[in-house]
């Protein structure tokens, strides 16, 4: 087989798995849409994003969460306040630097995004129980690698 013609293999491969990462995103935008919708009607995907990064986080700066999302400041001002007025978080001042806030998801928040996402819960459990456990976590490995850009052979 030529070099050129194992190049334009892995073309055509990179170009087949870009297709099938289309297809998936499409798939996550619309489970994100519903359930911002379902923690409150007319919540954006955006913000929804935001909710659910300062409740993974459990408690996390203002200027750290804008870092983390790659969010304007002025833009994660508006969507911290909207947030705020839905109860879904609270702000409090940072001990370590007074002039930053603290954000943290309410019980209430809490209580709206698991009942936002309870529709969905189990589906990619169902989806992979026919799978091998080892064929899911080589899946896991290989996702890991193609994010950090690296080998997968180096990726445990």
């Amino acid at each position: 087989m030529s070099e050129k013609s194992s190049d334009e293999e892995r073309t055509e491969a990179v170009r087949a798995l870009e297709a099938q990462f289309s297809d998936l995103i499409g798939q996550f935008r619309r489970v994100i849409s519903e359930n911002a919708h379902r923690v409150s009607p007319g919540l954006l995907p955006g913000a929804y994003k935001v909710f659910t990064t300062i409740a993974r986080h459990e408690t996390v700066t203002q200027a750290t969460l804008a870092d983390h999302l790659l969010l304007d400041k002025g833009q994660l001002s508006r969507t911290v306040r909207e947030l705020e007025a839905l109860g879904l978080i609270t702000r409090s001042p940072d001990p370590a630097d007074g002039r930053s806030s603290l954000l943290s998801p309410t019980a209430y928040g809490l209580e709206r995004l698991a009942a936002a996402r309870a529709p969905q819960e189990g589906v990619l459990v169902r989806a992979l129980e026919s799978w091998d456990v080892s064929d899911i976590d080589n899946l896991r490995r290989l996702l890991q690698a193609l994010m950090a850009g690296i080998n997968p052979d180096t990726v445990s």
